[in-house]
């Protein structure tokens, strides 16, 4: 790893000097050029000199905001510096995405193996989303979970012969759409007299034979939920 410099935004004592001895004793090309405990301390630090990483925490002075705020001021004025979120925000998984997309090259929790040599390496050699072991169990679950809800989604889709207007229909009815108001979608070429022959159609395809009578929109939705035809997570409607 060829020698940078780097800047320390953490507003812990205790924990700013337990990241400095990681870069002393593991990183020993990295140099200091200093540390800032507020965004206040940090601007001034950064037009003296600019570092080649900034290492950031996300919560300073109790706010879980100013880091991601400071993230996306920083790709703005230094587009070429490297970012590196070092953080103890282990459960606040959305401030994980908006550092993201303010423009961080990746994100070490404050847990498990800590900061270490190899993840700093990756970074400063371009690597982007460079994660812990801790935020990439959260992210495999995740993706773990994806998968499968899509899988069942598709495997629903076949085995009921559910085809884009069913989607369509049943994902509007899911949001509170009256049978008027999803006759009117642009996408949606039937009308009222047809939609209420497709939602018997659909009870008949979805809920089996001694279970139809008293079937109504809510509980096709229901089931419709409970089969993983539509996602309770995709629930939007489409342009009017």
């Amino acid at each position: 790893m060829q020698p940078f410099k780097v800047i320390i935004v953490e507003d812990v004592k205790l924990e700013l000097k337990g990241t400095e001895e990681i870069f002393r004793t593991e990183i020993p090309e990295a140099e200091v050029l200093g540390t800032a405990m507020s965004e206040s301390e940090l601007w001034p630090l950064m037009r003296q000199q600019t570092p080649d990483l900034l290492l950031l925490d996300l919560g300073l002075g109790g706010s879980t905001t100013i880091g991601v705020d400071i993230c996306r001021q920083v790709r703005s004025k230094y587009p070429a510096m490297k970012i590196l979120i070092f953080t103890g925000e282990i459960l606040n998984e959305r401030l994980w995405v908006d550092v993201l997309q303010a423009g961080a090259d990746g994100i070490i929790l404050k847990t498990g193996e800590l900061l270490t040599r190899n993840d700093v390496r990756l970074v400063m050699d371009g690597r982007r989303l460079v994660f812990n072991q801790p935020i990439l169990e959260k992210i495999v679950a995740r993706f773990k979970k994806s998968v499968i809800s899509e899988a069942r989604r598709t495997n629903a889709v076949i085995d009921f012969d559910i085809d884009e207007y069913d989607e369509r229909f049943l994902r509007h009815l899911a949001l509170g759409y009256t049978k008027d108001m999803i006759s009117a979608l642009r996408g949606m070429p039937f009308g009222v007299k047809s939609l209420e022959k497709r939602q018997v159609d659909l009870i008949n395809r979805l809920f089996p034979e001694g279970e139809r009578a008293g079937v109504n929109a809510t509980r096709l939705v229901v089931r419709a939920l409970q089969l993983h035809i539509i996602d309770l997570d995709r629930l939007t409607p489409d342009d009017e």
